[in-house]
């Protein structure tokens, strides 16, 4: 069944190089038949939250944001790509994330996270979980974290010859994971309402 998977990426440095994972994972979705859309809080271009979607008339809220709800409330499933900033989470992306929130209800999460040392990002993981939980949207238990990023993804998002051999199978793992838990809760969602 194909799902539909925005893809949250949020850094806004000048040379970033976790758009690489991002075009990775759209890419690997794709061939998997899936339907991801990357949002990434540059094109956005939300401004720092001062109110969230929800708190707009309808109509009211600006054209960017209005995009952004309707992907959500068409998802089955998120993946967060996240780079780790002082042991913590890239700010552009929590802002941008933090503009919405019943969208994300009753749908899980998948985190992917990036580094250009070794550990790829993965304190930024733990923070993650947390916020993810909060939002409606818990995170599955499969991590895709990627260690010294700009040796291991070209610029359009392909492993290079870096990469270490089990990287196509994790990420296969992340996806079969995410996968599940989509159509677990899609299911779910069809044959009752939610309880509030």
């Amino acid at each position: 069944m194909a799902l539909n998977i925005p893809v949250f990426y949020g850094s806004y440095r000048r040379d970033r190089k976790g758009i690489r994972l991002a075009r990775y994972i759209v890419s690997r979705l794709e061939a998997r038949g899936d339907r991801p859309e990357l949002i990434d809080a540059i094109d956005v271009g939300l401004p720092i939250l001062d109110r969230m979607y929800k708190e707009y008339d309808e109509g009211e809220a600006p054209e960017a944001m209005e995009r952004v709800a309707e992907s959500l409330r068409n998802a089955d499933a998120f993946i967060i790509v996240s780079g780790e900033y002082n042991q913590g989470v890239q700010p552009g992306l929590k802002n941008l994330m933090d503009h919405f929130l019943e969208e994300y209800f009753w749908r899980p999460s998948g985190i992917a996270t990036y580094s250009m040392g070794r550990f790829a990002g993965v304190r930024a993981m733990m923070n993650w979980r947390t916020s993810l939980a909060e939002m409606g949207m818990p995170s599955v238990s499969q991590v895709f974290s990627v260690g010294q990023i700009h040796k291991t993804l070209s610029e359009d998002g392909e492993p290079t010859d870096q990469a270490h051999d089990g990287f196509e199978k994790s990420f296969t793992r992340f996806a079969d994971d995410l996968a599940w838990w989509a159509e677990a809760a899609k299911a779910q969602r069809a044959k009752k309402d939610p309880p509030y």
